[in-house]
């Protein structure tokens, strides 16, 4: 009978041991039909995958749940009238169509440099909220500069033109960040067509959360 025991004991113990294995391995797509994304933007080469450690936990900067409100609210689905919301899928398939050839497209860190040091999106570019708020002392004409260096916009007689703007796909630190709201709202107010605004909301939140990979500028 102890035998019998000690057997079905090992067997079962064997049993655990070879299931966790096969779940350690186990592959960690994006989508059912995508293990990752190879992207190529501005000649620098990346490949967008999950982490593939199914024991991996949060990166710590994110781990915080706690922080206080104001400035750290939580903020809504919709964050204005014509500014779609997209979430991870989204992101990389812009990133796959820049990497395809559309330069219509720009991808926007807006955190400051300090944050966007520790690690960003593949094929974003970093321009701090501070950078587009008269309230932080930018003012009319560098954000101007901005907006026709890296945005596309033209300027005529006094005017901006919007007709050949880059559809901007803005994201900061995630759902309870307001610096990618902060730009999007001041952009509108310059007038930015919101339909070319996209806003990641769950940012590098979400992004660490589904284990993606990032990069430091």
């Amino acid at each position: 009978m102890k035998m019998t025991q000690i057997i079905t004991s090992s067997l079962v113990a064997a049993g655990l041991a070879f299931s966790s294995a096969a779940m350690a391995g186990k592959p960690v797509k994006i989508t059912p039909d995508m293990m990752d994304a190879k992207i190529t933007i501005n000649g620098k080469t990346h490949t967008i995958s999950r982490n593939q450690d199914n024991k991996n936990t949060i990166n710590p900067a994110f781990a915080k749940t706690s922080r206080p409100c104001p400035p750290f609210c939580i903020q809504p689905s919709v964050l204005a009238p014509g500014v779609e919301t997209i979430a991870e899928v989204e992101m990389i398939e812009y990133l796959k169509k820049m990497s395809a050839g559309d330069k219509s497209i720009l991808v926007v860190d807006s955190r400051t440099p300090d944050w966007a040091a520790k690690g960003t999106i593949p094929g974003a570019v970093n321009i701090p909220w501070t950078k587009l708020n008269p309230a932080k002392g930018a003012d009319p004409i560098s954000i101007g500069e901005i907006m026709q260096d890296q945005f596309n916009v033209t300027e005529s007689e006094g005017l901006w033109n919007f007709s050949q703007a880059k559809t901007l796909v803005m994201f900061c630190n995630g759902m309870w960040c307001g610096q990618s709201p902060n730009n999007i709202k001041n952009l509108l107010k310059f007038g930015y067509p919101s339909h070319k605004i996209k806003w990641y909301r769950g940012g590098m939140q979400d992004w660490e959360v589904l284990g993606l990979s990032t990069v430091k500028p």
